[in-house]
């Protein structure tokens, strides 16, 4: 059994491809390092134990991931390749437009040409937009996205959702994450950003290590226990493994689902601060700046239709996360 993995030596797909290839499956893996490092496939394969195929290629280079199709014998794709930050996004648009979206539609095209019609695709809780009420529901409207990363999520679960309408015989589940923070257990695999981290926890990890001087945090005045901003973090191998299940039920049988992948639990950014303060034992300085455009107060999940779905849940919580986060970074100062 033959699974594409695209952006596979990216964060979240270096650590679902370690559990793919736990889980017995065959990977191919394809990046373009565009936010990678080539040192992530290395250590894949030395914490599996298991060699797999690699192609240096854009998603949106048709003729090269044709080729991809032809030599290998694909059963089903897991999509995570694409840009990802949310305040780069509202500065280039065009560009992540261009490449989530454009480079989805020729992924599909490939597949489809190849006779492949299976695809678990790496979504967003950002799809629900500012209007819905936590916790978030999959039956919840989606849109009303606060920045065109959002946007490009949203848009490309419509053209798999018309996909799917114009031939059924496609298998494709939409994974909404919510926010994946941690590392791999062995400390070998990681989040590791170029330049000034977008996310939360890399950006913690960075100052607890004095790479950074201090943390903004983005806003003390929402209407939260703190004031910050509340999210549901979610550790990426929980994550990963939502992958694993996602992928059987599209192998199993045609059909679109969607599926909220989170804890169910919100934290606050300071609440987060202080349960990686307590894992690492280390003070995090930090400051509060002006709210970030396009943030919302609020965001967390229903996890529960994964659950009696896909017997899925997270199992692992906000210490854990801290601490396999902080292990990476110290025994990684620099990243890969």
């Amino acid at each position: 059994m033959s699974i594409l993995v695209t952006g596979g030596a990216g964060y979240i797909g270096s650590h679902t491809c370690i559990e793919l290839l736990n889980a017995g499956y065959e990977i191919v893996v394809v990046d373009n390092f565009y936010n990678s490092k080539k040192e992530s496939l290395n250590r894949i394969a030395e914490l599996s134990g298991k060699q797999f195929a690699f192609y240096e290629c854009d998603i949106r280079d048709a003729e090269g991931m044709d080729k991809i199709f032809k030599n290998e014998k694909i059963d089903a794709v897991i999509h995570f390749a694409g840009l990802k930050a949310v305040g780069e996004s509202c500065q280039k648009p065009v560009e992540y437009y261009d490449n989530n979206i454009g480079g989805t539609l020729t992924l599909c095209d490939v597949m489809r040409k190849n006779g492949c019609k299976k695809i678990v695709f790496s979504s967003s809780a950002t799809v629900y937009g500012s209007n819905n009420i936590s916790p978030l529901k999959e039956t919840m409207q989606t849109g009303g996205t606060t920045n065109p990363y959002g946007t490009t999520k949203y848009m490309i679960e419509i053209i798999l959702s018309d996909l799917f309408k114009s031939d059924e015989e496609w298998a494709i589940s939409l994974l909404r994450y919510f926010n994946p923070i941690g590392a791999h257990k062995s400390g070998r695999i990681g989040e590791d950003p170029n330049g000034i981290p977008n996310n939360l926890m890399p950006f913690i990890t960075q100052v607890a290590i004095g790479k950074r001087e201090c943390l903004s945090v983005f806003g003390d005045d929402y209407d939260t226990p703190d004031g910050t901003g509340v999210r549901d973090y979610i550790h990426v191998v929980d994550l990963a493994l939502g992958h694993i299940k996602a992928l059987e039920k599209v192998l199993g049988g045609t059909g679109l689902d969607i599926y909220n992948l989170g804890t169910g639990t919100g934290y606050s950014v300071l609440d987060v601060v202080k349960a990686f303060e307590k894992a690492s034992g280390v003070k995090v300085n930090y400051k509060i700046v002006d709210r970030r455009p396009g943030d919302i107060a609020t965001c967390y999940s229903d996890p529960s239709k994964a659950l009696e779905e896909l017997g899925w849940k997270a199992e692992r919580g906000i210490e854990e996360m801290c601490e396999d986060s902080w292990r990476w970074q110290s025994q990684n100062p620099n990243g890969y």
